[in-house]
């Protein structure tokens, strides 16, 4: 009689791992989990936008300031700032690149400060805080990942070798960093070099 409870006991166990009702369940457990933490982020960035809509954001001069005329023993070619002061958000981008310009590196910035600055990267920060992912194909391999506490987007194109990494920077900048014949690692040292603590 006992080792008929226990042949039942495991039976009904592993009808319960594979019964679609209990999978069902459990992926609802999971979305609802993804769904309170997706609200508690809105509530969190409500709070963050109203802080930045009342901050100046850097001007031209000082994001030009930031930029490092070389990175890593690759020379600043070109800069662009301000190119998004129509819709008054502070913005720049710059390229970098060695002798032979075989290997080049792009930084680009947008300042989520003030009332524009504020409502563009609001809804970026939703979209990077509800994405959690790792995917990969014969073309390229796509993840999210923590580096030092900053949630980012990491992207690699393997039959060029080239890197796409993008983050937010305390809740206010958008970075996005494209290194072409850089692998990932190459990439974020690229970054690491810019300091973006400096920014604001």
């Amino acid at each position: 009689m006992k080792k008929l409870l226990v042949l039942i006991t495991v039976a009904s166990i592993g009808f319960a791992c594979d019964n679609p009702v209990s999978k069902k369940i459990k992926e609802t457990k999971e979305s609802v989990t993804t769904t309170t933490k997706a609200v508690q982020e809105m509530s969190n960035m409500q709070e963050d936008i109203q802080e930045l809509q009342q901050q100046e954001p850097l001007t031209n001069d000082e994001l030009k300031a930031w930029l490092p005329e070389e990175i890593n023993g690759m020379k600043r070619t070109a800069y662009k700032a301000g190119q998004m002061g129509m819709a008054q958000i502070a913005s720049i981008e710059a390229t970098y690149g060695n002798e032979d310009k075989s290997k080049t590196f792009k930084i680009e910035v947008i300042d989520g400060a003030g009332q524009m600055g504020a409502a563009m990267t609001a809804a970026m920060r939703m979209a990077f805080a509800s994405q959690d992912f790792e995917e990969e194909d014969e073309y390229k391999t796509r993840r999210t990942v923590k580096k030092k506490g900053v949630k980012a987007i990491e992207e690699y194109h393997k039959n060029n070798n080239r890197s796409v990494i993008e983050f937010f920077k305390e809740d206010r900048f958008y970075m996005k960093a494209t290194g072409t014949n850089m692998d990932i690692e190459a990439t974020w040292e690229a970054i690491d070099e810019l300091d973006a603590n400096d920014l604001g």
